[in-house]
């Protein structure tokens, strides 16, 4: 087995991400479905329906449809790229070995292994197949794909020193259009800063000037349960461990769906426990 790993390239061959053809289309025939139900609910809506009326016409739930319009058009399922941590500390050195010739990931992996990385082999397998990605001689007319409306919205709370290049120019382009959504990334870098911390002095000053923000709406939330957001800040307790056994109650209970009498669900609750 180690004779195995200690191979060549080839006989230690990387797990493709490249997606088939066959997931290509049924993913475009997913996303033109949801653009053919989103203009049936704009359709409904210009009749002056409600989204508890159009709800019931398209199959879909209220909170959809309100979460639907409110977006300005269907969601768009494209996830910001996964960047693990782990790998930071590493960075230079697989850099390095990457530069010397060595792009088989399983070699990587074993060597930062030796080295304290504490990741998995998949994670290494992202960053190698990343990187290929990057030293691939592209099309000189190659276009560069603008993220999604939920990764521009991930985009703006991101700290700007972990951006690439591209991505920090199509941020630049999109103030220069939209220049309300600067300010808004700025105040979700704060409050996420001030979630993450423990003081909670700069609270009513962020509620005060997020206001007049496209962040209105949830200043006006915070300020309507301050106490409870302080006490988030400042309290070191958490409801973690509690939400942890509700999921196990639920994981427990789908796991036994049809026969899951209280009697029968308690006695499997406590023998998991």
């Amino acid at each position: 087995m180690m004779a195995e790993m200690s191979g060549d390239d080839d006989a230690n061959p990387e797990p493709s991400v490249e997606t088939s053809p066959k997931l290509d289309g049924l993913r475009r025939s997913r996303r033109n479905q949801r653009s053919e139900l989103y203009a049936e609910v704009l359709d409904l809506r210009t009749t002056g329906m409600s989204p508890r009326q159009i709800a019931p016409r398209t199959g879909m739930s209220v909170r959809t449809v309100e979460r639907w319009l409110a977006a300005g058009g269907e969601p768009e399922h494209r996830r910001p790229p996964a960047r693990s941590v782990l790998m930071d500390p590493f960075q230079e050195y697989l850099e390095g070995r990457w530069q010397e010739g060595q792009r088989n990931g399983l070699h990587l992996w074993s060597e930062i292994k030796c080295r304290g990385f504490a990741g998995s082999r998949a994670t290494v397998y992202s960053w190698t197949s990343a990187r290929q990605q990057c030293s691939s001689t592209a099309p000189s007319n190659a276009r560069w794909r603008p993220p999604s409306r939920r990764n521009c919205a991930w985009l703006l709370s991101e700290d700007p020193t972990l951006l690439d290049e591209q991505t920090e120019q199509f941020l630049g382009h999109l103030y220069d259009c939209a220049p309300e959504l600067l300010q808004a990334g700025d105040l979700a870098r704060r409050f996420a800063a001030l979630i993450r911390g423990d003081d909670d002095a700069g609270l009513e000053q962020w509620i005060e000037d997020a206001t007049d923000s496209e962040l209105a709406s949830l200043a006006a939330g915070i300020g309507r349960d301050i106490a409870a957001v302080r006490a988030a800040i400042t309290q070191p307790w958490s409801t973690s461990p509690v939400e942890g056994q509700i999921n196990r109650l639920k994981t427990i209970k789908r796991q036994m769906y049809g026969r899951s009498g209280y009697s029968l669900l308690r006695n499997r609750l406590l023998a998991a426990a």
